[in-house]
């Protein structure tokens, strides 16, 4: 199949994590894995561009073997271990307290939400099997109908309206002095469509939500994981002079 645009090969590989490189489980693909310090040891920085917080998208950068510094919490956070500083985009204050009323105005909603929240930065993280009609009701009734609402596949995620990865990674990428032209991304969730607008090539993962798929350059055949062996040998075919 067609992995590349004719004549185009991306200098920069940007992807998310959940549902991307790990299944619906959140168990990693090895297969993915080794793809991508494939890229790295042919000189293709790898950046990840996730709703995780900056110690689990660490763990996972480190153990990988990348280079390119990261993009978490949905545009929220942007870091990589060499800087002095992380450039955190926003507080998390408001989309923590709007978790706390939300769980005043719907039963059972809990305020706490999931685990990685106790590293939140910038945005606040309900569990994935709450009801995101009534929260996306209620807060568009309340004093935080600026903040966003989107569901992924793991968490629905309450967030400043200018968070988001494609924002996260305009940051990134002005940084670094590269160009958004020479990039290639690859997702699954609608939290990835602003990344997917400002990339030159978007890639959706076997099993993305429809929205991704629909707004994908290339729809793979693969699952998951499993996408990135093939799409990888395309790149590196196309970066060696090969069709």
């Amino acid at each position: 199949m067609g992995w590349l645009p004719d004549g185009w090969t991306p200098e920069v590989v940007v992807i998310d994590i959940d549902g991307t490189i790990t299944d619906d489980k959140k168990r990693l693909s090895s297969p993915a894995v080794e793809a991508l310090r494939r890229l790295e040891e042919h000189g293709i920085p790898v950046v990840l561009a996730t709703g995780n917080v900056r110690p689990v998208t660490y763990g996972l950068w480190r153990f990988l073997g990348l280079s390119a510094p990261m993009c978490c919490e949905n545009g929220g956070v942007v870091w990589h271990p060499s800087w002095e500083n992380a450039i955190v985009r926003a507080s998390g204050d408001e989309a923590h307290a709007a978790a706390r009323w939300l769980a005043q105005r719907i039963d059972g909603l809990d305020p706490n939400g999931i685990a990685t929240n106790r590293w939140r930065e910038s945005e606040w993280c309900l569990f994935p099997y709450e009801d995101l009609e009534a929260v996306q009701e209620s807060i568009a009734s309340s004093e935080w109908s600026h903040l966003s609402v989107i569901r992924t596949g793991f968490a629905i995620h309450l967030m400043e309206p200018h968070l988001s990865k494609g924002e996260g990674l305009k940051v990134l990428f002005e940084k670094m002095g590269w160009s958004m032209e020479n990039a290639l991304c690859v997702g699954d969730a609608p939290n990835d469509l602003s990344m997917f607008e400002v990339m030159r090539w978007s890639v959706a993962v076997g099993g993305a939500f429809p929205s991704v798929v629909e707004a994908a350059d290339v729809r793979s055949p693969f699952a998951h994981g499993d996408t990135f062996p093939p799409l990888v040998d395309a790149i590196l075919q196309r970066l060696h002079g090969g069709e």
